[in-house]
């Protein structure tokens, strides 16, 4: 079974500015379970899209998605994911650690639990000294891994992480690379957008590449990657070359 299986998914938009856009083209694509799948694609081509279909934050004007076989808006499965968005917003009066017992108390976990597991977090995420802290007073960076934190608190099967990287210095990175590696190794499976190539490159089994809301390749990192070039190389040379690798 398929952690995120999509079929055919299409999505337009409109506003009264303008005419109905189609931003998603009858995209189809499966995220391994137990496994690290990349997400990638220039700006605007459609990732956030798509994501945010995935969560369930707004509906396909059609086809189908599933997650672990299931609809992805239903509670059982909700429980299953752990989501960080590419842009954290939190109520900023609240400290690190309100907002982690608050996040606990959505998922239904005990206080003990959420204490037990907040704080384990906040240590390996270098943010245990500003736990205590408003949230107002912290870096993007330490806004970054607090989001992470709360995708990782209730323990879910898979992570959807939207540019997890994003506003990281080179130590932040390296925790957020370490812990997606232990999550993997535990058995979970995440599906995760970048624009840092070399992280996908690294931590990646398969990915799915997207441009102009068309999956334009999609498998394993090692066959794109090829001895011919690295990652970067070949991702320029797919969008400069549309006859280039597909899946």
């Amino acid at each position: 079974m398929s952690a995120i299986a999509i079929e055919s998914l299409t999505k337009s938009f409109s506003t009264q500015l303008t005419k109905k856009k189609q931003i998603l083209h009858a995209v189809s694509l499966r995220a391994d379970q137990g496994k690290v799948t990349g997400f990638i694609g220039l700006n605007g081509a459609g990732k956030s899209t798509l994501i945010n279909l995935v969560m369930g934050f707004t509906f396909p004007d059609s086809g189908t998605i599933s997650i672990f076989g299931q609809d992805p808006t239903l509670p059982v499965t909700r429980k299953k994911t752990g989501y960080l968005p590419e842009h954290t917003r939190f109520q900023e009066h609240l400290t690190g650690f309100q907002l982690l017992r608050y996040a606990g108390a959505v998922a239904d976990l005990s206080s003990q639990t959420t204490r037990k597991r907040g704080s384990e977090l906040l240590e390996k995420l270098a943010l245990a000294n500003a736990g205590n802290n408003q949230v107002r007073s912290y870096s993007k960076g330490m806004k970054q891994r607090l989001g992470l934190a709360l995708a990782l608190l209730p323990d879910p099967e898979l992570y959807i992480l939207d540019e997890p990287m994003s506003g990281l210095d080179p130590l932040g990175r390296q925790m957020v690379k370490d812990i997606i590696i232990e999550e993997k190794k535990r058995g979970k499976s995440i599906f995760f957008s970048s624009h840092i190539l070399n992280d996908i490159e690294t931590l990646c089994d398969n990915i799915e590449i997207i441009q102009q809301g068309k999956i334009i390749y999609s498998g394993p990192v090692t066959n794109f990657c090829d001895t011919t070039g690295d990652m970067e190389s070949k991702f320029i040379q797919l969008h400069t070359n549309p006859e280039g690798p597909q899946a």
